[in-house]
């Protein structure tokens, strides 16, 4: 299935914080995060792996009481169940990437 970016209508999450659901199958889903400067992805934890890479921007990851700072071209790995939570330093764009898909996006 082709997905195209324009096709896939922001959905709010947090306060400065939307979410693309730019592809996906029962076993792997590709999301876009768009971030507003100081904008927070609150911590928690899903059963998915997930894989984040930096489109823009620079953010501050916190993962299972880790923090570190990464930048545009940067990917983070989150275990299953990891607690996790992000921050954003300025506005910015992650890709975030599920297996399997996150059901409850849908």
């Amino acid at each position: 299935m082709t997905g195209y970016r324009n096709d896939a209508v922001p959905t709010p999450c947090e306060p400065g914080v939307t979410r693309r659901i730019l592809n996906y199958s029962e076993e792997l889903m590709m999301c876009e995060i768009t971030f507003e400067k100081g904008a927070r992805g609150n911590m928690h934890a899903h059963p998915h792996l997930q894989i984040t890479y930096v489109g823009k921007g620079s953010f501050e990851f916190t993962i299972d009481g880790e923090t570190s700072t990464v930048k545009q071209g940067d990917s983070v790995y989150m275990p299953a169940n990891a607690q996790h939570g992000v921050l954003a330093l300025e506005d910015g764009i992650l890709v975030d990437v599920f297996s399997p898909m996150r059901k409850d996006f849908l």
